[in-house]
C-alpha cells in the first residue's frame, strides 16, 4: 500500500495561461487545505469530489498572498492515480507556481519523481502497463494519427488483445496441469491434433499484432526521408515545394546547399524529417567536400530517399555514383525539370538505368506533380494503403520484441507436441510465453524494469 504523498508541477514552466501543481496521496487534501483560503466557507475534506473551488494560496508563516486558484478535488478510487488527488490552478509564470509547490512540499509531501504519477495509476490497477506507455505517445505525438493509435492504446485494446491470447494459453496449460496433477483421474486429455490446432491460432494471433508493428511505428516516430542528387538539380527547390515555403536558398550556381538543412512535414499523418543535402560531386572546395560526406553520413541512416535527376541533361557519373550509395528499394525517383523538356520524356529508359520502381515527372518551378510525389512517397512508406486500420496498432518496440519472444517459446511449443513430447515439457514453454506476453502488460515484469519505463516520463505526469 502506497502511504506517502507526491507533488510535482504539471505544466511546463514559462509564461502561460495557467499553470497546475498536482498533488496525490492519502494526505493530498489536507496538504492543500493547510495553505488554502477558499473564498466562500467550504472544507476541502468534505467537498465533493470532480468539483472545482475558488481562493487563495496563503503562506502559513506570514499570511501573505501568494496566488488566486481554482483547486480541483477528485477522491480515490475515480481519479488519474486511484488516490485522492488534487490539482490546484495557478496563474502560469514560474514563481508562483514554484512557489505554491514549495508551500505544498513543507506539508509534509514528497516531490514526486518522473512519471510517478502515472506509476500510481498502474500500482493502483487503475491501467496496466501498455496503457501507461501511451500516456507517453499521447504526449510526444507528432500528427493527429499517431495520437489516434497512441489513443486506442491508452483506451486498453492492447491489454485485451493480449490477455485475450493469454487466456487460450492458459486454457491449454489448464488440461496439462490436471493431467499431471491429478493422473489417476481419467480426465479427456487434448490430443496432440487439437493442441496443434489451438496453437497455431494463437501464433496466428501474435503474427496478426506483429504485422502491425511497422506502420504503428512509422506513424508514431516518423521517418526520415533524404533529398539526394548531384549539384544543380533542383534538391532544394524540392524541399521547399514539400515543405510548402522558401525554407533553403534557390541560385542556379551549383553547389550552393553545402550544409544539411532540415525541416518536417505532416504526411498524411506521418510525421517526416525531410533532409536537404548537398549535391555530390567531386570538387576542390572545402566546405563543399564536409557537405558531400555530411550526405553520405544521411544517406546510410535514411528511410527513404528521394533521388532527383535533371531529365534536360539526362543522367552521368556523378549520378551514378550516388546510385550506388542508395537503398534503390526505398527510393524515389524525382524526373525534375521536365517543363524544360520539349520532346517527350523516357521514362522507362530512366527505369532501367537507375533501377528505381517508383517515380514522378515533377517540376519544381512550377509545381508540376507535388500531389502525385507525396501519394507515391505515402504508398512507398505504407505499401497496403491501410493508413491507421484496426491492424496499426503495436507501436511500442518493447512490445514487439515481447511479442516476438512469446512467437518462439509458442513454435517450440508446437514442435515438441508435433514430435510427441510429454505434456509436461510442452508446458515449459507454455509458460514462458505466458510470462513473456504479461510482460507488455506488466503483469509479469520485474520492479526494475517498470522502474525503468516510468523514468522515461516527464516529472508531473
Amino acid at each position: 500500500m502506497i502511504e506517502d504523498t507526491i507533488a510535482a508541477i504539471s505544466t511546463p514552466l514559462g509564461e502561460g495561461g495557467i499553470g497546475i501543481v498536482r498533488v496525490s496521496g492519502p494526505f493530498a487534501i489536507e496538504a492543500v487545505k493547510k495553505i488554502f483560503l477558499p473564498h466562500t466557507e467550504k472544507d476541502l475534506a468534505t467537498v465533493r469530489s470532480y468539483t472545482l473551488h475558488y481562493g487563495k494560496i496563503i503562506d502559513p508563516i506570514d499570511e501573505t498572498l501568494v496566488d488566486e486558484v481554482l483547486v480541483s478535488v477528485m477522491r480515490a478510487p475515480k481519479s488519474y492515480t486511484g488516490e485522492d488527488v488534487v490539482e490546484v490552478n495557478c496563474h502560469g509564470g514560474v514563481v508562483a507556481v514554484e512557489k505554491v509547490l514549495e508551500l505544498i512540499l513543507k506539508e509534509g509531501v514528497r516531490l514526486a519523481e518522473p512519471g510517478e504519477f502515472t506509476k500510481r495509476a498502474f500500482l493502483n490497477g487503475r491501467i496496466d502497463l501498455s496503457q501507461a506507455e501511451a500516456v507517453i505517445d499521447i504526449i510526444r505525438a507528432k500528427t493527429e494519427a499517431g495520437l489516434k493509435i497512441a489513443g486506442r492504446q491508452l483506451s486498453g485494446e492492447v491489454r485485451e488483445k493480449i490477455n485475450t491470447v493469454r487466456q487460450k494459453i492458459i486454457n491449454i496449460l489448464a488440461h496439462i496441469e490436471v493431467s499431471i496433477d491429478y493422473p489417476e483421474y481419467e480426465f479427456d486429455e487434448i490430443s496432440p491434433e487439437t493442441a496443434s490446432k489451438n496453437l497455431d491460432e494463437i501464433i496466428l494471433d501474435i503474427e496478426k499484432l506483429l504485422s502491425s508493428y511497422e506502420r504503428g511505428r512509422i506513424f508514431k516516430e516518423g521517418i526520415t526521408a533524404v533529398i539526394a542528387g548531384k549539384p544543380n538539380v533542383g534538391k532544394s527547390s524540392l524541399l521547399n515545394a514539400l515543405l510548402r515555403k522558401k525554407r533553403a536558398i534557390v541560385t542556379d550556381i551549383p553547389g550552393t546547399t553545402r550544409d544539411v538543412i532540415e525541416d518536417y512535414l505532416n504526411l498524411k499523418g506521418i510525421p517526416v524529417k525531410i533532409v536537404d543535402t548537398a549535391g555530390i560531386r567531386e570538387t576542390e572546395d572545402l566546405v563543399e567536400k564536409l557537405g558531400v560526406e555530411k550526405t553520405r553520413e544521411y544517406l546510410n541512416q535514411a528511410d527513404v530517399t528521394l533521388f532527383v535527376v535533371d531529365v534536360s541533361l539526362g543522367l552521368d557519373e556523378n549520378d551514378k555514383k550516388i546510385l550506388g550509395l542508395i537503398n534503390k528499394e526505398k527510393s524515389l525517383l524525382v524526373l525534375n525539370k521536365i517543363d524544360l523538356v520539349s520532346k517527350g520524356l523516357n521514362i522507362e529508359e530512366y527505369l532501367q538505368k537507375t533501377g528505381i520502381k517508383r517515380f514522378v515527372p515533377f517540376s519544381a518551378k512550377k509545381l508540376t506533380g507535388l500531389e502525385t510525389l507525396e501519394d507515391q512517397l505515402y504508398e512507398l512508406l505504407i505499401p497496403e494503403q491501410e493508413g491507421i486500420s484496426e491492424n496499426a496498432l503495436i507501436s511500442n518496440l518493447r512490445h514487439k520484441n515481447y511479442l516476438e519472444k512469446a512467437l518462439h517459446s509458442l513454435y517450440a511449443a508446437k514442435k515438441l507436441v508435433l514430435s510427441g513430447e510429454s505434456v509436461d515439457i510442452v508446458a515449459i514453454d507454455l509458460n514462458e510465453a505466458l510470462k513473456d506476453l504479461g510482460a507488455i502488460t506488466g503483469d509479469t515484469l520485474g520492479e526494475e524494469i517498470i522502474n525503468e519505463i516510468f523514468a522515461q516520463f516527464c516529472v508531473g505526469k
